[in-house]
């Protein structure tokens, strides 16, 4: 019988559920076009709404928990994620920067700023120069129209290599007696789950405070600080040190452990408020590399972390199953209701303040307004928000607890027999 037969040697056992790094690398584009589109409407959503309009389902990212058992290689599956996106974000914000650039630097506002007149001074303020919207003609609307062509194609392609290159196991954690949760059930459980709720709460804001600075990034460079002509190189910046610095935050976190590491978040703070005091181009590009690092963290840390609470659900609740997607899709619905606060308060405020679309100069209040939305809001979500995360109850000895009681449940249960045998591939 299966139960007699002699347990196999704990090496092969690990070697069996090693990820190669070509399955790492196919699942780590698949998260690229979804940011190299995120990043273009992150960046440059506001200023095409204002300017020109004159206004991840079941999520990819809960495949996660299908690729393996293993938390260490899901952590590097994950970074290998977060560094093929923070790439995307590069690769969208980059082309979309040089796209539309034209878009947004005209060269009268330099020959009218130039002339210090009461008159100039109103006609700046008052007349738009930039063409009608609702023109199809127009330049702008061209270079929006190529853009978007040119992201959809980049779109396509890492999600045709995401459908081919993985393969996503048949629920390798399940056991014979599992029964599918109901979504009203399962969503009932996720959200009463103590370290769900602490790590949601605290990355909702710490998520709205980054969205708020993205956001509002390059309205603050073309309008207050004098930039117009370097936002799309201060963009790179951001992004391409998000980019490297993120197998140095898998290091950090290994290390010292997930909740040590979101103390990085908060390295961006006092940058963003020495810029919006200071707002010289050399100090620019200087915050602009901190604050690459500091997205990066807040980036990788939520979906690191997101796994471990899952494991911590499914501890507790052994005989569920299915829930993966919920807390998955769930924590996705909440990302993206923060970019929806963040873009809705950013609006909100421009307008109220008088932010006129196509001027070359804004009023105090709009200049103002961008400086808080820069500095002051994001600094106190953030800070608010690590203040909550340090609540969330799973540390790296609570995790290596948590790994080793399940693996002991589904070593004892009679599921686990020649569990292999049972054990689909499936596409995704």
């Amino acid at each position: 019988m299966a139960r007699d037969a002699p347990p196999r040697p704990a090496e092969q056992l690990e070697q069996e559920h090693r990820l190669s790094v070509c399955s790492k690398l196919c699942y780590a584009i698949g998260g690229a076009p979804n940011q190299v589109a995120g990043s273009a409407a992150a960046f440059f959503l506001q200023i095409y709404l204002l300017d020109i309009a004159h206004l991840f389902q079941v999520p990819y990212s809960a495949l996660t928990m299908f690729l393996s058992t293993d938390q260490k290689e899901r952590d590097s599956a994950t970074a290998y994620r977060m560094t093929m996106e923070v790439l995307g974000t590069l690769i969208g914000a980059a082309l979309q920067g040089q796209i539309v650039a034209s878009a947004h630097v005209s060269h009268h506002c330099t020959m009218n700023l130039s002339v210090n007149t009461t008159s100039h001074f109103i006609s700046l303020h008052d007349t738009p120069s930039f063409p009608e919207p609702l023109d199809p003609l127009s330049h702008q609307a061209k270079v929006y129209m190529i853009a978007a062509g040119v992201i959809g194609g980049v779109y396509l392609l890492g999600i045709v290599i995401f459908f081919l290159g993985v393969k996503e196991k048949d629920d390798p954690y399940a056991l014979t007696s599992d029964k599918t949760i109901p979504f009203c059930k399962g969503l009932q459980l996720t959200i009463k789950h103590g370290p769900y709720v602490k790590l949601t709460a605290a990355f909702l804001l710490i998520s709205t405070g980054v969205q708020l600075e993205q956001s509002n990034f390059v309205l603050f460079c073309t309008h207050a600080a004098d930039l117009r002509n370097h936002f799309q190189y201060l963009v790179v910046t951001i992004l391409v040190s998000a980019a490297v610095s993120i197998p140095f935050w898998q290091k950090i976190l290994q290390r010292f452990g997930k909740k040590c590491a979101a103390c990085g978040i908060s390295w961006m703070i006092p940058f963003a408020v020495m810029l919006v005091t200071i707002p010289n181009l050399i100090l620019a590009y200087f915050v602009a590399f901190v604050s690459g690092l500091s997205i990066a963290a807040s980036q990788l840390l939520p979906w690191s972390m997101l796994p471990d609470v899952v494991d911590n659900f499914r501890l507790q609740n052994p005989h569920g199953k299915g829930h993966e997607t919920i807390f998955y899709s769930s924590y996705v619905f909440f990302t993206k209701m923060s970019a929806g606060i963040g873009l809705g308060i950013s609006a909100a405020g421009l307008e109220f303040t008088g932010y006129k679309p196509g001027v070359c100069k804004q009023s105090n209040d709009v200049i103002l307004t961008l400086k808080i939305l820069i500095g002051a809001v994001p600094a106190i979500l953030i800070i608010v928000g690590l203040f909550i995360l340090l609540f969330y109850p799973i540390t790296e000895e609570s995790r290596k607890e948590t790994k080793l009681a399940l693996e002991v449940l589904r070593r004892n249960h009679k599921s686990t027999e020649n569990l292999d045998e049972h054990r689909e591939d499936t596409s995704v």
